[in-house]
């Protein structure tokens, strides 16, 4: 199972108490606001897509949609996301628990500015009922083959959360 190898790729890190698993589903960003207890902006969700023929993960904020035009700028191909056969295969985690940890060497992790204009955010940890909570700093030290941070989504701006720096959010659901 996904989460113990996420278990298994955290222990080198010390981390591996820090997963938090629910009794209920987390596989969605509404799902995982409510079996967190935050606003489901703060949702870390992992979207996996394909760049010339290879999986890539982009981790965006919970309320990020990807904006088709900005990402064939970034990445000079159209949005194609895996199906969940191919996700399960190419990334090694089912849809729901998809998450930029204990990845194999050929998936880099991209994460999107979305992300930080909070403090901490929640990624799932490898099932569709678990999460850790990361800041900025620490999604993009633990996650697999990180690659850059980019800008790929839209929906989420506003004039005030137009920030390039983790910053918090205490609004809780």
């Amino acid at each position: 199972m996904s989460i113990q190898k996420v278990r298994a790729y955290f222990q080198q890190f010390g981390i591996q108490d820090r997963i938090r698993e629910f009794e209920v589903s987390s596989a969605t960003v509404d799902l995982a606001a409510v079996a967190v207890g935050v606003n489901g902006a703060r949702i870390a969700k992992s979207l996996s897509f394909k760049v010339d023929d290879q999986p890539i993960i982009i981790v965006t904020a919970g309320d990020a949609k990807v904006d088709n035009s900005r990402y064939k700028a970034q990445f000079r191909t159209k949005a194609k996301m895996l199906t969940h056969e191919e996700a399960h295969t190419l990334i090694g985690h089912d849809v729901g628990g998809v998450c930029p940890f204990a990845l194999p060497e050929t998936v880099k992790t991209y994460l999107d500015v979305s992300l930080r204009r909070f403090e901490t955010v929640f990624p799932a940890a490898g099932s569709d009922n678990s999460t850790i909570e990361m800041t900025c700093e620490e999604l993009e030290q633990y996650s697999s083959n990180f690659t850059a941070w980019v800008d790929v989504c839209k929906d989420w701006r506003e004039d005030s959360l137009q920030k390039t720096r983790c910053e918090g959010e205490t609004d809780h659901v």
